[in-house]
């Protein structure tokens, strides 16, 4: 499996310019060749390939000096990502989405490059990352790097630099606990088990809003252009950044808990993309960060050899977790349900239980569950 690594860079100060003027080189590449696209197909009607934009990266790099100091694997890459940005294009045209055509990227919305192969271009030279027409970067390798180096994608965020390493490694299986849990999220509790425990969502956004409310201020009364406008929007960037880390973090260590304790969990199949279109509970869902969960769940679990579940969430709230029995004008608001056969329980509480229980209809092959949908069987299970 490929798992990234992602180290923060030290570069001194003519590196730092280097790395700038890198990527400034990659961004006026990526809009050329964006530009070559769009008009030859406005003219002619047909589309230009990756390879044929890439056979003119040598004359680009010899006819552009800034071009000619940077390595040949880079310019390639940034074909590659232009490529990868229509091919996403075509997909949701064909489905049927709002297509979103690919867009030129101004200065300051293109944060990052590639390399395509360890050992060409890019190499660890003891405790420095090597990179050609850069040097030797100080890297504080925060945890040691594991597997075999494939590519290297160098990242600036918020003025800082990240080297994120992807690395072919091997599966790590946990031992087995014998435990299965169904997960119901939430926003007055961000996770409720199927064993009755809740989570707190700690609201990471909304307990920052004032002071980002505050920044936000300084940074529309600064005159364009000016220093002090640089100034309070560096600030406001490290706010945004101490929020995203701290819910980052949070959620990371939930799910490597989960991981370690259960071999089966069981979660709802959300469509968050959909959810958000409601502005009253937008900005809720997206602080307590459902999609990062889902997707390092998915990560940790299949590193760790367990079984991730998603069903669909239909009714799953509705439903009585004892006998089957559908709650008539239930709504967000009743915390609490109750039930003739006798079940009285916390609605979240409810709700996970329902979804250990689709969980295991599909494992079973059963399709009893409204609008059951069936999950593929994981590889080496």
């Amino acid at each position: 499996m490929i798992k990234t690594f992602r180290y923060r860079l030290y570069p001194s100060k003519i590196q730092k310019r280097t790395l700038e003027s890198t990527l400034e080189t990659c961004r006026r590449w990526y809009n050329e060749c964006l530009a070559e696209r769009k008009d030859v197909y406005e003219m002619a009607g047909v589309s230009v390939s990756v390879s044929q934009q890439q056979s003119r990266i040598k004359d680009h790099r010899r006819n552009n000096p800034y071009a000619g100091k940077t390595a040949n694997h880079i310019l390639q890459v940034a074909t590659k990502d232009l490529d990868k940005a229509f091919r996403a294009f075509f997909r949701r045209v064909k489905n049927g989405e709002n297509p979103g055509y690919p867009r030129f990227k101004g200065k300051g919305r293109f944060n990052s490059f590639g390399y395509q192969e360890y050992g060409n271009s890019f190499k660890l030279d003891g405790r420095r990352l090597k990179l050609t027409f850069i040097g030797r970067i100080a890297v504080r390798w925060h945890r040691p790097i594991e597997g075999k180096i494939k590519t290297l994608r160098v990242i600036r965020k918020n003025g800082k630099w990240y080297a994120c390493f992807a690395c072919e490694v091997e599966p790590q299986p946990l031992a087995p606990t014998e435990k299965e849990i169904g997960i119901d999220v939430g926003l007055s509790s961000l996770l409720t088990t199927s064993d009755g425990e809740h989570t707190e969502n700690p609201r990471w956004y909304r307990e920052e809003q004032s002071r980002l409310r505050v920044l936000q201020r300084c940074v529309s009364r600064r005159k364009m252009g000016g220093s002090n406008r640089r100034k309070a929007v560096k600030q406001l960037q490290n706010q945004h950044e101490k929020i995203a880390n701290r819910r980052k973090d949070f959620l990371d260590k939930t799910v490597c808990t989960l991981v370690e304790q259960n071999d089966l969990i069981a979660i709802e199949d959300l469509q968050i993309n959909n959810m958000v279109r409601n502005h009253r509970l937008s900005k809720s869902i997206l602080d307590a960060g459902w999609g990062h969960f889902r997707q390092q769940l998915n990560g940790k679990a299949e590193e760790a050899g367990r079984v991730v579940v998603a069903v669909n969430p239909s009714y799953t709230s509705k439903t009585c977790s004892n006998c089957g029995a559908l709650f008539e004008g239930l709504t967000l608001a009743d915390r609490w349900v109750t039930c003739e056969c006798g079940l009285s329980l916390d609605h979240d509480h409810n709700a996970a239980i329902n979804i250990l229980k689709r969980a295991g209809q599909a494992r079973s092959g059963k399709s009893t569950a409204i609008g059951l949908r069936l999950p593929e069987e994981p590889a080496g299970l």
